[in-house]
This record gives structure tokens, C-alpha cells and sequence, in this order.
């Protein structure tokens, strides 16, 4: 729901923290930010020429949805340890970066996937970026803006306890980081909202990849042995993919581009 004056609708480029936040502020582009870890893997498995199916939930129906497409289900980082298994995919982008032979993934995070569809279902083109793809998500959006196209970076956060949401500092960065290009690509006509400007501002702030590993999320994820998503996911300007929300899936803007009849095909001929 839109509310009187928290819209942003007076700037061209706009910024607002999670789930509820991102469907408050319309916009023709979304751009769904969740740096530890659900962008990052996205990012890691789009550059693998994965396609990826962002599910909402992690319980039997996830594994229903990749039998549905076809497709592997990345599951958690300790149940994948506990198989001891390489062949089981993980949400771990680290992990994800070894995986050969797997053409889709289902990769549950009720964070990032919720806010991706509930973005979609408002109406906004949803594109995924994390810190490894800031720059080129920006040089893909920077065209559409200029031709007067809107744009809403949402940093996805956390969840608390009590559900409400965390603001995650690591997706503040990334927020900013896909702004700061836009602002340094577009000049005067980059329009940003103070919330937008906050971003940039905490994004030119940061030290990497010492502040990733120092911040609370990133020290999570350290403490129980998987330091090296936080190394891949400190990681700036490192891939130039730009995964694009099409109907159930993420693939890559250009290769959408490319064949954009590709994937349609592919799921009526059941070919991976």
C-alpha cells in the first residue's frame, strides 16, 4: 500500500528497506538487494549460466516446485555439510561456485523471494544485484532511466526474532553501490531521493571487504565456518551479469536478450 508522501515519487531514483517497504514505493524497475546471501548466489548461478527459480519457502513445497521445473534444490548451507556431499547444491555462494552440470536451481529465501514477487505482482520489472554485479546492474538500468523509466532500490534486510524486520547494513552498501553508479553514469539526471542519497552515502563509506567481515551478518556467517561467502560476497564489481525476474525465474538480461523465446521452449519440450 501507497502511502501519502513516503512514495518518492517526486525522484527518479528511490530507495526503501524490505518487504513492506518495497511494495510501498512504486516504480517501473525493482531492484532487490540481499548481499549475505540471496543475490550473491543468484549472481554466482546466473554467471554459471544457471537458471534460477526463487521459491518463498524452505520446507517440502520448495522440493515440489523443483520437481515442477525440473530443477535442483539448493539447500542449506549445514544440511548440504551434514551429507557431506558435493554433489548436493547449497545456498552457499562459495559452494555454488563449484557446482558443474546444473542448468536450473531452486533457491528458497523467504526474504529475497518474497520481496522479488511481491514486486512483480505490484507491477515493477525486478532485477536482483548485489555487490559482485553493482556496476553492471547500473550500466543496464542507466538507459531506461534516462528515457524516463523510475527505479526502486530495495535493500532486502533481515528478520528479528519477533519477525520485524533488521536492517542489514551489507544491503545498505549494496543499495548504494548499484546507486553510485547510476548517479556517476547519469550526472544531473540521476534524480535521487534522500533515502536513495543515504545509500550512496553509507556505500562510499564502506571499507571492503574489512566491514563485511566486521558487521553483524557477516561476523554470522564467519563464526560458523563460512567465511568464504562473505570473501565472495565482499566481492565489487567482479560480474557482469544482470539477472532479470521472467515470470518464475531469474536469467540473464542478455541472454533473455538473445532468446528471449529460449526458456519458454524449454519447459515445453522438458529440456533442460
Amino acid at each position: 500500500m501507497t502511502i501519502p508522501g513516503h512514495d518518492q515519487s517526486t525522484h527518479r531514483l528511490r530507495a526503501e528497506w524490505g518487504p513492506t517497504g518495497a511494495v510501498a514505493i512504486p516504480a517501473d524497475i525493482a531492484v532487490v538487494v540481499d548481499v549475505l546471501s540471496f543475490t550473491t548466489t543468484l549472481s554466482v548461478a546466473v554467471e554459471r549460466g544457471i537458471e534460477v527459480f526463487p521459491f518463498r519457502w524452505k520446507d517440502s513445497r520448495a522440493s515440489e516446485h523443483a520437481m515442477r521445473h525440473g530443477a535442483t534444490l539448493a539447500v542449506g548451507r549445514f544440511e548440504a555439510l551434514s551429507r557431506g556431499d558435493a554433489r548436493h547444491v547449497s545456498l552457499s555462494p562459495a559452494s555454488l561456485a563449484e557446482v558443474e552440470g546444473v542448468m536450473r536451481l531452486v533457491l528458497p529465501s523467504p526474504n529475497g523471494s518474497t520481496i522479488a514477487f511481491a514486486l512483480a505482482e505490484a507491477g515493477a520489472r525486478v532485477v536482483g544485484a548485489c555487490l559482485r554485479n553493482a556496476s553492471a546492474v547500473a550500466a543496464w538500468l542507466a538507459p531506461q532511466v534516462a528515457a524516463g523509466a523510475s527505479v526502486v532500490v530495495v535493500p532486502a534486510g533481515e528478520r528479528w526474532h519477533d519477525d520485524s524486520l533488521r536492517p542489514a547494513v551489507e544491503d545498505l552498501w549494496g543499495a548504494g553501490a548499484v546507486l553510485a553508479a547510476l548517479v556517476d553514469l547519469l550526472g544531473p539526471e540521476a534524480d535521487p531521493s534522500p533515502e536513495a542519497r543515504v545509500a550512496i552515502a553509507a556505500w562510499r563509506a564502506v571499507d571492503l571487504p574489512t566491514d563485511l567481515l566486521g558487521c553483524a551478518g557477516g561476523r554470522e556467517l564467519a563464526e560458523v565456518g563460512f567465511v568464504a561467502d562473505v570473501d565472495i560476497a565482499a566481492q565489487h564489481d567482479v560480474s557482469t551479469v544482470v539477472p532479470v525476474l521472467d515470470g518464475e525465474s531469474f536469467r540473464d538480461a542478455a541472454k533473455r536478450d538473445e532468446d528471449p523465446g529460449g526458456r519458454h521452449l524449454r519447459r515445453v519440450d522438458g529440456r533442460g
